[in-house]
């Protein structure tokens, strides 16, 4: 198909070259609605003011010169000046093997720079809420998208590990705990930090106290840094507890308190250049172009505390020199949209040589019912979520006529219940506010987990029911328009997911996998499969086969697993 589709291109560029004395850049596209032939070009459209002719005479000049071409069957001007080609079935139906390579990633950029990305990144001593899921599989779902198309990817998980939180939790055990800090559990730790916070209200005095022994901590008091470590011990092992359920990982995890040591070099280069000044209170500020009404950014505090932005600078610093990358991604939601916009400005002024930037926004999440905040500790944990998530599709599947019984039952529940909960997320624009609905994650129909998981399970029940491989396709005959339209759009997998990896949007390849799953049903209920004729049933399997494998591959690509049964 790329052969034909650049040839055509090649082609038409000749012939507008030739007629109009223009210079083009013609593509031929898989269209993605139906009755637009099997590949399409809006070049006409695109020409038309420039040369001044109606785009329906340029469409029909092009198809004029292109004349006769071996695997086309017919092309056509279609409504305003679209052109239309028409492949021949055998031309289409010889894709298939094609297509399935597609399913494998592309191989490894060895020599190009790494792109880095930078995603959940959750603060010590809180267990995970719901909201974290959103940074943190939009991140991995980013990673594993610029690894299919072959690019070397940096993940790294930028922990909280560091701030005045430890101060408070700090003074919240020594005036409350019960036990050695070592013995508490992740939700123990946050009914501290909550105490601190309703007692600070009567006690304002508390904040001091607490900035104090943070203070200690920065410098390097041995009780106090015995007590971090435990609290960051405490809550690692939580978490990694939940990344495993949702197949997340990292190549490095690196907290806040990794470069420690690597701030007074740049708070130094700052003050050399003149970035950095004194403000109010004998803090040291960054300021921006009046034109921006951007506040300064405090780089340290008057009494020389470190801030997020020190501790961003020496992150961005250190990335830099030990990986070289192409690209530097933060995944990080909209209410820290300025806050990037200041980072990156201050490394602009400091006059650093950078790869490429860039905030990868996301909106808010929330249940229409209730609120999150941590410090009120009513925070809506993400393990209850994906738990109350399993629950709920364990009860599904008791409801729906199911094979699978016993363990795998169980393996079941979590495939669909931990997946609705992850494709709710992606799903959506990432760029919008999000509301979490259970009827639409766990409905078997929709653009939903369940029913991407199911329309695989579908596939695999047919090929287990044939009993035979897949072997070479001899089919000849002409194609359904069910049997087009699935093919087409198995050809735009892997122009989704490449526009998926450009955009930083993966609910491009939610999308996709929806509108794959309905024309892979659509076909299975119009058309036999196991009851076909010979050749056309070697063919109708090879359908399903690579309908099966792009499925898998793309709910991969997502940190989906589908199952072969339901």
């Amino acid at each position: 198909m790329y052969v034909l589709r650049q040839k055509l291109a090649t082609l038409s560029d000749g012939i507008l070259k030739k007629k109009f004395d223009v210079s083009t850049s013609v593509s031929f596209d898989i269209p993605r609605e139906s009755g637009r032939g099997d590949l399409t070009s809006n070049i006409a459209l695109q020409l038309a003011k420039q040369v001044g002719k109606n785009p329906r005479d340029i469409a029909q000049t092009v198809i004029d010169g292109l004349g006769k071409i071996k695997g086309v069957k017919s092309m056509e001007v279609a409504g305003p000046g679209y052109i239309n080609i028409h492949l021949e079935s055998d031309q289409l139906v010889a894709l298939l093997p094609d297509i399935m390579k597609d399913a494998k990633p592309k191989t490894v950029r060895s020599k190009e720079k790494p792109v880095v990305v930078d995603y959940s990144a959750p603060n010590i001593a809180k267990p995970l809420g719901i909201h974290h899921i959103l940074s943190t599989v939009i991140g991995q779902v980013v990673v594993n998208l610029f690894k299919h198309q072959g690019y070397p990817t940096v993940s790294i998980n930028h922990i909280g590990d560091w701030g005045t939180q430890f101060g408070k939790l700090a003074v919240a055990h020594k005036k409350w705990g019960t036990k050695d800090i070592s013995r508490y559990s992740i939700d123990e730790l946050l009914d501290l930090y909550v105490k601190f916070h309703d007692e600070v209200e009567a006690n304002p005095a508390l904040d001091d106290e607490a900035r104090d022994a943070f203070t200690l901590l920065e410098n390097g008091d041995k009780d106090m840094r015995h007590f971090w470590k435990q609290v960051v011990t405490i809550t690692m092992e939580s978490i990694e507890t939940l990344y495993a359920q949702l197949g997340v990982s990292f190549d490095h995890t690196h907290g806040e308190s990794f470069y420690e040591d690597k701030m007074e070099p740049i708070i130094a280069e700052g003050k050399k250049k003149k970035i950095f000044k004194e403000g109010n209170e004998g803090a040291l500020i960054a300021e921006f172009p009046e034109e921006t009404k951007w506040p300064p950014a405090v780089i340290l505090k008057g009494d020389g505390s470190t801030l997020y932005t020190t501790r961003d600078l020496a992150t961005m610093k250190y990335r830099i020199e030990t990986w070289h990358p192409s690209e530097l991604l933060y995944v990080v939601d909209v209410a820290q949209s300025l806050y990037f916009q200041q980072l990156f400005a201050i490394v602009e002024q400091l006059g650093w040589e950078l790869p490429h930037v860039e905030h990868v926004v996301f909106g808010r999440m929330r249940f229409a019912d209730r609120s999150m905040s941590t410090r009120k500790g009513n925070i809506l944990k993400l393990e209850d979520v994906l738990a109350e998530a399993v629950e709920r599709a364990d009860k599904l599947i008791a409801e729906k006529e199911s094979e699978v019984v016993g363990e795998e039952k169980k393996e079941l529940a979590k495939m669909i219940g931990l997946g609705s909960v992850v494709y709710g997320v992606l799903s959506q624009n990432r760029k919008m506010d999000m509301v979490f609905d259970w009827s639409k994650v766990l409905s078997f129909e929709g653009n939903s987990a369940p029913y991407v998981q199911y329309t695989h399970a579908r596939a695999m029940s047919v090929l287990r029911k044939a009993d035979q491989k897949v072997g070479k396709i001899s089919y000849k005959g002409e194609l359904t328009e069910k049997e087009r339209a699935l093919i087409h759009l198995l050809l735009q997998f892997s122009d989704t997911v490449e526009s998926a990896r450009a955009d930083r949007m993966p609910h491009k390849l939610c999308t996709y996998l929806y509108e794959l799953c309905q024309a892979f049903n659509g076909f299975y209920n119009s058309e036999p499969i196991l009851k076909a004729d010979d050749d056309l049933r070697d063919f109708r399997l090879a359908l399903t086969l690579t309908t099966a494998s792009l499925i898998k591959t793309g709910a991969e690509i997502l940190t989906l697993r589908v199952p072969d049964r339901m």
